[in-house]
């Protein structure tokens, strides 16, 4: 216990003298001793053609350095005509030569994308411009080595990828305790709700249901080691009508059989209230930038981080959000969760088959659903 105990500290002493505030940015008063970098698609030749492109099928490495360093930025931005590329285009990053990946998601979900589709939205760690440009703040370090690979998963070839990966290296090791950046995909298509004899949500079916030990809710992740988990990101692609969000959020921590964090319903963990009022907003920590009506077929995206205060553990974690009250829904939602961890981390499942990733209404029966429908 002495040695967490003591961590924190040794991790404030120590970005002090790397420059940086006891936070993720760097302390602007202060002399950086750092020396940056950049990895991006400019044209080697000097001319113009500052992209690349893909083949259906084949895997380009963006980001292969050596540490001790840390990614500060990335950015992207795609043409490609095929729809749902963003769920078709998957992104990997490997630490320190690990050949299980730290990072593995649909590209769009990794930067709050779930639907698939573009829309701009900003926060803190995460943000869309306008013109379809993706960022990513969350800091990245890496001791010994750090590969980013995006691989085209679809049918169609992408026909200009462009990236910018700004980064820095040290001329001394990163501070004793460095926990390592983590992200993970999980889909349900759809989830499976317990009934689908439910006239509303409020009906005494459902509102009587009880659930202590999270049962069957929907899972964002689950890692094994020490670390923090700071947040997550999902989209809704409802298959009921009325209120996606009537599920609260639970937190498993250390092995326990019941969750230590409850919440009181989907829309107050993002910080939103009342149904997020019919309308999408988007400030630097929580947010809902779409928020579709409250009818099958209707699509939401939201998000929510930690940075005030992560969710320490110290064995193993589990974060989850139940599908309507008690898991009475069967919604379908796509989430990555965000967290930091030591390594070895636990491998990840495999991502799920392209066609299963698209977004699609399916067959669940209950309020509104008249079967599955197109892509």
């Amino acid at each position: 216990m002495k040695r967490f105990a003591v961590w924190p500290l040794l991790l404030a002493a120590s970005a002090m003298a790397f420059g940086q505030s006891p936070g993720w940015q760097p302390d602007l008063t202060q002399q950086q001793q750092y020396t940056p970098h950049r990895a991006s698609s400019t044209d080697p030749t000097g001319a113009n053609a500052d992209m690349r492109k893909v083949a259906p099928g084949a895997t380009i490495t963006v980001l292969d350095v050596d540490g001790p360093g840390t990614i500060a930025h990335v950015w992207f931005t795609i043409a490609d005509g095929e729809p749902y590329h963003l769920k078709r285009i998957v992104l990997r990053m490997y630490w320190d030569g690990e050949t299980n990946p730290s990072v593995e998601t649909p590209i769009g979900d990794f930067f709050g994308l779930g639907l698939g589709q573009y829309h701009s939205w900003q926060s803190e760690m995460l943000s869309v411009g306008n013109n379809n440009s993706l960022n990513c703040y969350f800091p990245m370090p890496f001791a010994h080595h750090a590969r980013i690979t995006v691989t085209n998963e679809g049918k169609e070839p992408i026909g200009a990828l462009y990236y910018n990966i700004d980064y820095r290296t040290y001329s001394h090791p990163l501070p004793p305790g460095t926990l390592y950046f983590h992200a993970e995909y999980h889909q349900a298509q759809p989830n499976h709700g317990w009934t689908n004899d439910w006239a509303t949500n409020q009906t005494p079916l459902v509102n009587d249901k009880t659930n202590l030990d999270g049962k069957d809710n929907y899972v964002w992740m689950e890692a094994k080691g020490h670390g923090q988990y700071v947040g997550v990101t999902m989209s809704v692609l409802q298959n009921q009508d009325m209120w996606w969000g009537e599920g609260d959020d639970m937190f498993f921590i250390d092995g326990s059989k019941t969750p230590q964090i409850v919440g009181t319903g989907s829309e107050d963990y993002f910080l939103g209230a009342w149904d997020f009022g019919g309308k999408p907003f988007s400030y630097q920590l929580y947010g809902a930038p779409v928020v579709g009506p409250e009818l099958a077929g209707s699509r939401s995206s939201v998000y929510r981080f930690h940075l005030a205060q992560p969710i320490p553990f110290q064995k193993s974690f589990k974060a989850t959000m139940e599908h309507g009250h008690a898991n009475h829904r069967s919604d379908n939602f796509y989430s990555v969760a965000y967290w930091y961890q030591a390594e070895p981390h636990e491998p990840f499942p495999p991502l799920p088959p392209v066609e299963d990733r698209l977004p699609a209404l399916q067959p669940t029966g209950g309020p509104g659903n008249a079967g599955a429908g197109a892509h």
